[in-house]
């Protein structure tokens, strides 16, 4: 935890501050906290900080979930608010610098609050170090620009519209250059280790790269501070970003991809010996990954419009399968360099919450090495062969599935599980009372 001595010093060194934001992010991946006057910094690294716990669980409004204990059956308490070990980070996103301490629950007696996402992440981590262990992760994060009056995004160069596809497309990224370097760099500012952008598949679609970190926990700091800061540099150039599943019906979706190794006491990568294939821990651990799909699903693809990305020929996966150099299953292993041996997550959304997802990723690899899981036969060629054990298509079947899963339940607190399947079925029900315009259209007359 950081020094909270190290609050006056801060604050000498940075005069023009006046605000500190402190918050944790729920399960939808908002981030949910306070704004205070810069004194505070102090008392916010000291651990000072209480808010309700059910607010790591509220629905993806904000909104407490009817039906949880932690609100009305406990009286809604509070929970201490641990800062994490990054500390203070200025924050020039606003239209005044801030100071930012990202924060995580904790129950009463100081242990963790195995609800809040992070705290569930670090329950996973943990287990890994236990064995001498470390898991180096890095991220790929895609997301589309729009305008905020427009369907697709106009150039920033030539004032055009984008209504074309740009697979990897370098004209692309020069229509966006001034909000690309402008995100490059505030990350640089934040320590977000950002790398490589491409143009992905879609009209005004990106992707870019958050380099490997052998913490995962960082690496989900990461993703979740470089999501905050693309939705604010887009604001700044009159623009919306979004992190959206599925942004439209026709074009490509956004995905959070994941890849890993793991490390021995040594530093030596367990998945490598010398071969294409792999070791038999990579085996084992693909053998988890897939054994965990089924029940995981609830976590890739967490809102209703996130089941609209998994569509044959898509770009998405959609079965339960893996291999070597192939991006149509939602396992690869890739190619590359012994030391490099590394697996690839691909069924996650963007919008998903990493947390959860490298909670659930790391926690089902985990599983498989320790259980020594076999894999089914890796996939040469077609991953959308209809043949292939399908992933769950189905919102309300992927939530059943996630709360009476057997390897979720090593993963998870009983409350996270139970939280998280409250929360999800409290959206579902208010989705079911909205109709929208196309809907009145198709049946208004015909009906």
């Amino acid at each position: 935890m950081p020094d909270h001595k190290n609050a006056k010093s801060w604050i000498a060194a940075h005069p023009s501050v006046k605000t500190v934001q402190a918050g944790a992010y729920d399960i939808s991946g908002q981030l949910r906290g306070k704004r205070m006057p810069i004194k505070n910094l102090e008392k916010v690294l000291a651990g000072q900080v209480r808010m309700p716990v059910s607010l790591a669980v509220t629905d993806v409004w904000g909104n407490d979930v009817e039906d949880n204990a932690l609100v009305f059956e406990t009286g809604d308490g509070d929970g201490i608010c641990v800062p994490t070990q990054q500390g203070v980070v200025l924050n020039n996103l606003g239209q005044e610098p801030s100071a930012f301490v990202q924060l995580m629950f904790a129950n009463e007696d100081g242990s963790p609050f195995l609800a809040d996402p992070r705290q569930a992440l670090k329950h996973v981590v943990d287990r890994f170090a236990q064995k001498g262990l470390t898991v180096v992760v890095a991220t790929e994060l895609e997301f589309y620009l729009t305008d905020p009056e427009a369907d697709f995004p106009t150039s920033q160069i030539s004032g055009r519209v984008s209504d074309r596809y740009a697979t990897v497309a370098m004209d692309e990224l020069d229509h966006f250059e001034p909000i690309l370097n402008d995100i490059y760099r505030h990350c640089e500012e934040q320590g977000v280790p950002a790398d490589a952008a491409i143009s992905e598949n879609g009209t005004g679609q990106f992707e870019i790269n958050l380099m490997h970190v052998a913490d995962p926990l960082r690496a989900a700091d990461d993703a979740m501070a470089f999501k905050r800061i693309v939705r604010a540099v887009a604001h700044s150039h009159n623009k919306r970003a979004t992190f959206m599943a599925k942004p439209y019906g026709d074009r490509s979706g956004s995905g959070l991809h994941v890849h890993f190794s793991i490390l021995d006491a040594d530093g030596n990568n367990v998945f490598a010996n010398e071969t294409d294939e792999g070791s038999d821990v990579l085996r084992h651990a693909v053998g988890g990954l897939i054994a965990a799909m089924p029940e995981s699903m609830a976590i890739f693809a967490p809102h209703l419009n996130s089941f609209r990305r998994f569509a044959a020929m898509s770009h998405a996966p959609s079965a339960v399968a893996w291999g070597y150099e192939n991006r149509t299953v939602a396992v690869r292993i890739p190619g590359g360099p012994d030391a490099a041996r590394r697996i690839e997550h691909r069924v996650s959304g963007a919008d998903a919450n990493p947390y959860l997802v490298l909670a659930t990723v790391l926690g089902a690899a985990l599983h498989g090495i320790e259980q020594k899981v076999e894999p089914p036969a890796p996939t040469n060629g077609d991953g959308y062969d209809p043949n292939l054990p399908q992933l769950p298509k189905i919102w309300e079947l992927a939530v059943d599935a996630f709360e009476r899963g057997d390897l979720i339940s090593e993963m998870f607190d009983a409350v996270l599980i139970t939280s998280f399947a409250k929360a999800k079925r409290q959206e579902m029900a208010k989705f079911a009372g909205v109709v929208g315009e196309f809907e009145r259209q198709t049946y208004w007359d015909c009906a």
